[in-house]
């Protein structure tokens, strides 16, 4: 039975390892090819630099010259924060309600969010452009509304299943204490959804952060945020500078996978305490 079960944890150890070689070779190859000559990322890709292929920073200060990449990252910073809180605290409070309040109109609610995940964006995108011009909201306060609606299914399906986790007595507990229900959210409620919340927070940053063609479409290139402004090194006639797009795609990953890492063991966390709630 022990040799057995020691081979299963080789076998699961091995492959783990495969695949996070699998999963970590692409960012590599960006990297090692951000430090290489454009004219010989396409004939040795997967080639280390060299004597001859070295150019050093040359292509970060191309990309950064060409693409505007420091206005851009302004853009894309500010978006995706605000976005990210706007979702964060309206998806949490609809969630709470949902949850809270047992109706028809609750239920069916939560169906509609829930619906919202399974259309795809392709379905919807010309009309949703449009309607955004009408509405005005074809500027960077007027997406961090489209980015709620779109991040607000999947959100207000995890806080809900969170939120029925906690029991309501506490919650009862604190309007006996005088709390209105706002207030009881706010004290009670949010506090403990932080584990959750910071496992939202990640998934959306990590979409809106990356997401090109929403921010093409609504605000096209008058605000320029890093996917849109990466798009800049393709020249005519589909010619394009590989070495300085290599460059502009690590400076785009480096942030969210920083915010990642920071805020991996919350993800463990929140994982944890609701299979302990569950």
């Amino acid at each position: 039975m022990k040799s057995g079960k020691r081979g299963t944890n080789v076998f699961a150890s091995v492959t783990m390892i495969l695949l996070s070689v699998a999963f970590l070779a692409p960012i590599f190859i960006v990297f090692m090819n951000s430090f290489k000559g454009k004219l010989f990322i396409s004939d040795t890709p997967f080639a280390l630099p060299n004597v001859k292929t070295f150019v050093g920073m040359q292509n970060y200060m191309v990309g950064i010259s060409k693409t505007g990449f420091l206005q851009s990252f302004q853009w894309s910073l500010l978006i995706t924060v605000s976005s990210v809180l706007t979702i964060l605290l309206f998806t949490a409070m609809t969630a709470w309600y949902i949850t809270r309040v047992k109706s028809r109109t609750s239920t069916g609610l939560y169906f509609l969010f829930v619906f919202s995940m399974i259309v795809p964006f392709q379905m919807v995108m010309f009309t949703m452009a449009k309607i955004a011009n009408l509405l005005h909201l074809d500027n960077p306060a007027g997406i961090i509304i489209i980015y709620l609606g779109f991040g607000s299914g999947l959100s207000v399906f995890t806080f809900s299943g969170f939120i029925k986790t906690i029991p309501v007595e506490i919650e009862e507990a604190a309007m006996i204490d005088g709390c209105e229900p706002i207030r009881a959210f706010f004290t009670v409620i949010l506090p403990m959804l932080q584990p959750v919340t910071i496992t939202v927070a990640i998934l959306n940053t990590m979409w809106i952060w990356n997401d090109y063609l929403l921010p093409y479409l609504v605000i096209g290139t008058k605000y320029k945020t890093i996917p849109i402004a990466i798009q800049y090194l393709k020249g005519g006639y589909g010619s394009i500078d590989m070495g300085a797009m290599m460059a502009m795609l690590v400076l785009a990953v480096i942030p969210i996978i920083l915010f990642y890492l920071s805020c991996q063991k919350y993800i463990i966390q929140g994982i944890l305490a609701g299979a302990v709630k569950g």
